[in-house]
């Protein structure tokens, strides 16, 4: 973990580069200390049918989500969650500059008993220093 989500209205499709947004978003996390590098993951995923607001203009949503596990104290999850709501929002100002464009962001701890996982790509990274 995390795993980092962005739920995007469709048309904006065109005016997000994701590869680079996520590079910079898993550059951070893993810069934080916090989390283990092999467990970021970050996707995309386009919303194709939605409304926003009274629908009578191009308006445009992205919402992102970080899910992380269970175990770090709130301090320490809100500090992380301040500093990437400030990248995302440098990230899209230009964006937001150009259109209507609501922005949102939600950092999520996940159940500690509930959670399950498996991964080699921690092993595989440890291997490669």
């Amino acid at each position: 973990m995390p795993h980092f989500i962005a739920e995007y209205s469709a048309n904006i499709k065109d005016d997000i580069d994701f590869p680079e947004f996520f590079g910079e978003v898993n550059q951070f996390l893993g810069n934080t200390g916090v989390f283990p590098l092999g467990g970021i993951r970050s996707r995309a995923i386009r919303m194709d049918d939605y409304v926003i607001a009274d629908a009578k203009h191009d308006y445009a949503f992205i919402h992102m989500t970080l899910k992380v596990g269970a175990g770090r104290d709130l301090e320490i999850r809100k500090g992380v969650a301040e500093e990437l709501f400030k990248l995302i929002e440098a990230h899209f100002q230009p964006l937001k500059d150009r259109r209507l464009l609501a922005i949102s962001f939600e950092m999520i701890e996940l159940d500690p008993v509930l959670n399950f996982k498996s991964n080699n790509i921690h092993q595989f990274l440890n291997a490669q220093k």
